[in-house]
Order: structure tokens, then sequence, then C-alpha cells
């Protein structure tokens, strides 16, 4: 049985209430792999697996609320963490439940999934909720690859180039933080490489233009231009080798957070042609 102690709780009453939720659903399923004397379990089963569901969507809104105001720096973590609970609650919904010779191991593979969830998850993330420095702005956003316009430079070509940067940017960070495929790695670094080859030619263009007005901070844009197609052609296989997950979200968060604020405190500065 698993016991919902003081190591578990965070001192925020709707959060640590829900957590204690969940501790007694999981013992529900515990005491339901355990039970020698039900044959068919299909009913109890499918009830855990709904109630998991409800949880899900109630609990993890709450906890990212909670986290979004305080610009926690594991939010973006968190949604990854808690898209991939959502799904493993989904995929065992969709096992055949109904035949009795499949519940007895559909109940391990929740059961296995949920004890790692209460001390990986639980006990290593959200414990840290309110304890780390908060997020810039942008981190917290659903989607922090979405070009808005806060980041409109009312120059046709860069605002039209900046916002291919980001739709590529956005198809790298999809795969890297929601996708759980064994070729992923292999599509994310064909992105990579397409976003150094847009950005150096988006680069090239901007530096043209800021030439043909004779912007006065074209040669602080091309040293910073040329440091970050230095970090772009730095990425390789290589450094993924250990943890690749995370060297990923790391490299994601620097890539988008350089561009935001490359484009916020520098290419805004550039004026337009008379």
């Amino acid at each position: 049985m698993f016991r919902f102690t003081d190591d578990c709780i965070l001192g925020v009453e709707q959060i640590d209430e829900e957590h204690r939720h969940l501790f007694e659903l999981i013992n529900e399923g515990y005491d339901l792999l355990h039970n020698e004397y039900k044959a068919d379990r299909y009913a109890d089963i499918k009830k855990l697996l709904e109630e998991l569901e409800q949880y899900a969507e109630l609990h993890f809104e709450h906890e990212e609320s909670y986290m979004e105001k305080l610009r926690d720096p594991e939010l973006i973590m968190q949604r990854t963490q808690h898209m991939f609970f959502k799904e493993k609650v989904q995929e065992c919904l969709m096992h055949n439940i109904d035949v009795e010779e499949n519940q007895q191991d559909v109940l391990e593979e929740i059961m296995q999934f949920l004890a790692r969830w209460l001390y990986h998850h639980i006990l290593s993330s959200d414990i840290l909720i309110g304890k780390l420095p908060p997020l810039e702005e942008w981190m917290i956003r659903e989607n922090p690859c979405e070009f808005t316009g806060e980041y409109m430079t009312g120059i046709d070509m860069i605002d039209r180039e900046h916002k291919i940067l980001f739709e590529i940017a956005d198809r790298a960070n999809r795969l890297i933080r929601y996708k759980d495929t064994q070729d992923k790695y292999d599509q994310i670094m064909e992105i990579l490489a397409e976003l150094k080859e847009y950005t150096q030619s988006h680069f090239a263009d901007e530096e043209e233009y800021m030439e043909s007005i004779g912007y006065e901070g074209l040669e602080a844009q091309k040293r910073a231009h040329e440091a970050f197609i230095d970090k772009l052609s730095h990425i390789s296989e290589e450094k993924m080798e250990g943890n690749p997950q995370r060297y990923l979200e790391s490299l994601m968060e620097f890539l988008l957070g350089w561009l935001i604020n490359h484009i916020l405190y520098s290419d805004k500065l550039i004026p337009k042609k008379e």
C-alpha cells in the first residue's frame, strides 16, 4: 500500500488534497491487482482508469495554473510529464480489458507506471514547485514558439522571416517535448539543420537591409548573429549521449530564449526605411 506521508506535502492545500486523492486511487488499484477472489474485473478497471483520466484533467490544470502564476521554471517540463501521464491512461483505456486474460497484465502495467509516477514525479518534481527562481514571461506560455504581435518589427521582410524561424523552432520543440518515438532524434537533428540554414539566410538578409539604411548597430548585430550560428554549428549527436532528452530541452530553451530576446531588444531597434 502507498501512504501519503509528510515528504509528499507541498504546502499548497488544493494540490496536496489532489495528490492525496491520487494515492487513494492507486491504493484502489493495488487492492484490485491483488484480489484473487474476483475473476472478471472489467468494470473495476474501467472505473479506475476513468477516475485517473478525470483526476489528470482537473489536477494538472490546477497545478499548471498555480505554476504559471509563480512563473515556475519547472512548468515546461511539468506540462510534458502531464501529457505523458494522460497518454498512458488513454493507452490503457484502449486495451481490450473486457477479456479476463488481459486484465492482470493491464493492472500490472498501470500500477507499475503509477508507482514510478508517485516517487519520480511528486517527490522529485512537484516538491520543487515554488522553490526555484521564476521564468521569463515567454517560457510560461502554452506554446512558447507562437509568433505573436509583440515580435513584429514593422519591417515586412524581417517579420516574414522571423515568423518562419518560429515555425521551424516550433516543429523541433514539439518533437522534443511531446513525441516519444525511437526515430525522433534523427528528425530533430534534421529540423535543427534546417533551422541553422534558414537562420544563416535570414541573418544575411537582415544585415543587408541594415547596411542599406546605414544602421549604426550593424556591427553589434553581426557579432550577435555569429555567436548564435556558432551555437547552432556545435549541435551534435555526440553531445546527446547520456541524457539526450534533457540536452535537447536545454538547447531549445537557449535557442528560443536567444531568438526572442534578440528580436525584442535588438531587432525592434532597427529603423524602417524612410
